[in-house]
């Protein structure tokens, strides 16, 4: 009896450490999961200003409660996602108090998407518009795992607790070098607004938008919540010349410039024999601009003669206007054929508004790839159908064969009509 009860008592043990054994290892893999997870901070103004109803007929308010369930219905699984409050709580006069007034209306985590519609179907606009210590508490959201971090602020107003000023606590948040990016909306913006909004998002590397619409709202949210998701790309800042012969010479990457008013800028790609060039570039009015503008990417070769453009107008709906091209290069050969040398004009036609300053120049952001081309055999793309030339062909003869058919047989039974 006793040394049936010792077999039965080390049979559980060794069970119990088989079963630690093999926990251990999942818990590990699980950790490790969540400490790479993207995590993203929502920061909503909340403040008095958000009952104006000048977005499709609604209050700002109700526009970004719609654009919120939208984004919290889409967000990716992988990403942990929070929402921090500013100017919700506190509906007095008291300055020092109002300034106070940021919370976290849901826990960046995984998220719990009936939890997250529900605390944001209570918000009401209350009080002041304090961004600078939203921030600073948003960045403590964010605090912990390897995961890229972002904050998305909303709002329709400036700062109204400076002299802690969002700008500069923006700047302070990425002297920490924790790879936090914030990009900034601003709903229905003016002029002073759009400024405070864009040196946040620039101090960061992150990005600015205005928005006067639901569906813009909801669509620019939810591509930055993507964003997140995506492996981070740093971009590499760069300084393009008046002429290509002085131009740096970019390898593929992700790169970043200022252009001003009036100016071009020129950069050197080296192509081989076989490979393509893909580029685009953005440009973006971070102040006051005219109303009508454009942005034009060229590819010139050394000696001046245009390879291909692409080129994008707007009518100010947007601050961001982007364009692209495509440029393969014939297969060689000769093997040790050198790389040509295509040089990307860059030029804009924003023009400042009145009493606005002109330096430092608008921020592009152009995107080079060069890969290997396609081969003439498969490339049928370039003729503008892709594959479906093979079922436009195919299309074609059916077609062709079932006329000659249908006309042999039309003639067969009018004869037959006319021998009865």
């Amino acid at each position: 009896m006793i040394r049936r009860q010792r077999l039965a008592a080390g049979l559980g043990a060794l069970l119990a450490a088989l079963a630690a054994g093999l926990a251990f290892p999942a818990g590990a893999v699980a950790d490790e999961t969540t400490a790479m997870a993207p995590k993203v901070d929502l920061v909503i103004d909340v403040s008095g200003s958000m009952r104006a109803k000048d977005i499709d007929g609604q209050s700002r308010m109700a526009a970004a409660k719609q654009a919120f369930n939208e984004v919290l219905d889409a967000t990716p699984e992988e990403v942990q996602l929070g929402i921090r409050t500013l100017g919700a709580n506190y509906p007095g006069d008291d300055r020092k108090t109002g300034c106070k007034d940021t919370a976290q209306l849901y826990p960046v985590g995984p998220l719990n998407r009936t939890e997250a519609k529900t605390a944001v179907a209570t918000l009401t606009p209350t009080g002041w518009t304090p961004i600078g210590p939203a921030l600073l508490k948003a960045a403590d959201d964010l605090q912990g795992g390897e995961g890229s971090k972002r904050i998305v602020l909303i709002s329709d107003g400036e700062d109204t607790c400076a002299p802690l000023d969002p700008c500069e606590v923006a700047r302070e948040i990425a002297a920490k070098g924790i790879g936090l990016t914030i990009d900034t909306l601003g709903l229905v913006p003016n002029a002073k607004m759009r400024m405070q909004l864009s040196c946040i998002a620039e101090a960061t590397g992150g990005t600015y938008t205005s928005v006067e619409h639901t569906d813009e709202l909801t669509d620019r949210v939810n591509q930055l919540v993507d964003r997140a998701a995506d492996p981070v790309v740093v971009p590499v800042a760069t300084e393009g010349a008046a002429e290509c012969a002085k131009a740096p010479t970019l390898k593929s990457g992700l790169y970043t410039d200022r252009e001003e008013f009036g100016q071009e800028r020129w950069y050197r790609v080296d192509v081989k024999s076989g490979q393509e060039l893909r580029a685009a570039v953005s440009v973006a009015a971070d102040r006051a601009v005219s109303p009508d503008y454009g942005v034009l990417l060229r590819a010139v070769t050394a000696h001046g003669r245009e390879i291909v453009r692409g080129e994008a107008a707007g009518t100010g709906r947007t601050d961001v206007i982007s364009t692209g091209l495509r440029y393969p290069k014939a297969d060689s050969d000769d093997e040790n054929a050198p790389a040509e040398t295509v040089c990307l004009q860059v030029t804009h036609s924003f023009a400042a508004a009145a009493g606005v300053k002109a330096t430092p120049g608008l921020p592009l952001e152009l995107t080079v790839d060069v890969v290997d081309g396609p081969s003439d055999a498969s490339d049928v793309a370039s003729f503008g159908l892709g594959r479906g030339w093979w079922l436009l062909g195919a299309l074609i003869v059916a077609g062709f064969l079932a006329g000659l058919v249908w006309g042999w047989l039309s003639r067969w039974r009018v004869a037959v009509w006319r021998t009865n």
